[in-house]
């Protein structure tokens, strides 16, 4: 992987992972590094995914792509957060 890949996977990594918290609801304990990580993780594999349904390249935006990424994030968002909540 290229520094160009590595810089894109970061940011798209950030929105995704700002995104997948958004979609969380309520308060969650994890800090923004945590957030950063697990939307890069969520990135990577929800491209893998599309690529393997046959959604990743579309003609225009592949909403179905960001869609899956997404949900991923959340659900990457709140497992951390009830794997980080105090017992």
């Amino acid at each position: 992987m290229e520094i160009g890949g590595i810089i894109s996977a970061i940011v798209i990594g950030i929105v995704i992972g700002v995104l997948g918290r958004l979609v969380v609801p309520g308060r969650q304990r994890i800090g923004v590094l945590w957030t950063i990580l697990v939307g890069i993780v969520a990135a990577l594999i929800g491209s893998a995914l599309a690529t393997a349904l046959g959604v990743a390249d579309t003609k225009g935006v592949d909403w179905i792509e960001w869609l899956i990424q997404i949900g991923l994030a959340a659900l990457g968002v709140a497992a951390l957060d009830r794997a980080k909540a105090p017992r």
